[in-house]
């Protein structure tokens, strides 16, 4: 799986998805970072990219402007570092699974998974 991680989340996300065998790039890594948000989900679909983000635009775009992105909403609030990677840590298998099995729109929260 490869993944464009947006800006609100931190590079340690990376980090941890490619510990588990992903590809990943940062925003911010990749001159992303003034783009606008239909921008950076359609790059995120010519690059065959999951984004990821806390953005709730993204539903909007997901919903509204197909670019053959898949997109991992992340619903944690403000949250330190150390507790965004356990909650992925733990529901990991999950967010794979349902990617895998193509669901367009994924949220995740400190709970159950949900899909649309």
């Amino acid at each position: 799986m490869r993944f464009l991680v947006d800006n609100q989340l931190p590079i340690a996300l990376c980090r941890f998805l490619a510990s588990h065998g992903a590809e990943c790039e940062h925003v911010s890594e990749v001159g992303l970072t003034p783009r606008s948000d239909a921008e950076i989900w359609r790059r995120a679909g010519q690059a065959g990219q999951i984004l990821i983000t806390k953005d709730e635009d993204f539903v909007h775009l997901a919903a509204h402007e197909p670019s053959g992105a898949q997109l991992l909403w992340v619903r944690l609030g403000n949250c330190r570092t150390a507790h965004l990677l356990a909650v992925f840590e733990r529901l990991w298998p999950r967010i794979e699974a349902t990617l895998l099995a193509g669901d367009r729109v994924v949220e995740i929260w400190d709970e159950p998974l949900e899909s649309n």
